[in-house]
């Protein structure tokens, strides 16, 4: 039996139940990376985001997602950034971050490279300037995917969590 190519197209809103699963499949593989810093968003949240965002046709944002063999077993969201405000230094230069999933069973097929060349497309075209993915530093196989597709270290962030009275962060 011939397997169908990988196609990579924006998403609709028929798409929404796939994306959700993907979101959430997403939140419980970074929960073993690191539980303090990672939560299983509600699935009404998820559905209620990506809703608005392919509804919204002028925001400037987009979600991409691939199908292998009929099913949607991918996605990418490339997500617009601020300028920064012209009392900070920074030069303004148009920007995006992108969130890329790609299903377990799917991983190894060429499918999370195909996303990330059609965000890059997607982002050239609508006159971004430049990608990020922020990615935990123990997520190594992360690293490793975008290193290969040109992504480099740009900086240090740096966190310093703070003890605040009464406020105990749900996980």
């Amino acid at each position: 039996m011939r397997r169908t190519p990988t196609v990579v197209r924006q998403a609709t809103r028929s798409d929404v139940p796939a994306l959700v699963e993907l979101r959430r499949a997403n939140a419980e593989a970074h929960l073993a990376l690191d539980p303090d810093v990672y939560r299983l968003p509600q699935r009404e949240a998820v559905v209620s985001h990506f809703t608005t965002v392919l509804g919204d046709r002028a925001g400037g944002d987009a979600i991409l997602v691939a199908e292998h063999d009929g099913q949607i077993v991918g996605m990418v969201e490339v997500l617009r950034l601020p300028e920064p405000p012209a009392h900070q230094i920074l030069r303004p230069q148009p920007s995006a971050q992108i969130h890329t999933v790609v299903s377990s069973a799917a991983r190894g097929l060429g499918i999370g490279s195909a996303l990330l060349d059609a965000a890059a497309r997607w982002a050239t075209e609508n006159g971004i300037t430049s990608l990020s993915a922020g990615i935990h530093h123990r997520n190594d196989g992360a690293v490793r995917f975008y290193s290969r597709h040109g992504y480099a270290p740009s900086g240090t962030l740096l966190n310093k969590p703070l003890c605040v009275p009464g406020h105990n962060p749900a996980r």
